[in-house]
């Protein structure tokens, strides 16, 4: 049985000097400089925030589910989860969570995964691929859909079977739930709001997500 710890953050959102409103379906990128501290906010409970991190010196080094799932011997995040690099770099630390537990295996939604999970007809839904790849796009550089990597499902909640297997649940997020990371090396930030209408992961509702930078 999995133990879920909240942690709760002593700062505030007035202090922050970044404060970033991300509609349901939208995406946001952005380099995070060592030692800040970055917050992702529930706004309305039961949302998904679809994650990647790049080593922003060195960006074919992503995030990686694997190294940092292997480090801390938990396939989920929570307080002191530290978010490694394929190189093993540590990119975050989470210092803060009032939800307890994340998804590090769930992945994205894509066209095609609606299809297979869902029916034909989910082929043209927006979905959290399309946003990165937007996203990628968009804020220069050599990112493409190559760097695209398994990514953290960030207030998602797929519990694992005793036989290995995956179930999308019910969230167990709530409204102004978040989690927050101290940056420990340049890193940058890919966020898809996932816009799933098909599974609980979004209540079958998205809303938005709020995004907080702290300087320390």
């Amino acid at each position: 049985m999995t133990v879920i710890t909240q942690t709760k953050s002593s700062r505030k959102p007035e202090n922050a000097v970044y404060d970033q409103l991300v509609p349901a379906g939208e995406g946001w990128m952005r380099e995070l400089k060592p030692g800040q501290v970055f917050r992702i906010v529930d706004e309305e409970g039961n949302q998904a925030a679809d994650t990647l991190f790049f080593d922003a010196e060195n960006p074919e080094d992503h995030y990686s589910a694997i190294a940092t799932i292997s480090a801390q011997s938990n396939v989920y995040l929570t307080t002191g989860s530290i978010l490694r690099a394929e190189s093993g770099k540590e990119l975050l630390k989470i210092e803060a969570d009032t939800v307890g537990r994340h998804d590090t295996l769930g992945g994205a939604c894509s066209a095609q995964s609606n299809t297979v999970r869902y029916a034909h007809d989910r082929l043209p839904m927006h979905n959290c691929r399309d946003t990165f790849m937007m996203q990628l796009a968009n804020y220069g550089g050599n990112y493409t859909k190559r760097d695209l990597a398994p990514n953290i499902n960030f207030f998602m909640n797929v519990p694992l079977s005793p036989e290995g297997g995956l179930e999308f649940a019910d969230g167990i997020s709530g409204p102004g739930h978040y989690v927050e990371m101290k940056v420990l090396s340049r890193t940058t930030a890919l966020i898809s709001n996932c816009p799933q209408l098909n599974n609980p992961c979004s209540g079958y509702n998205p809303t938005p997500l709020r995004l907080l930078i702290w300087d320390e």
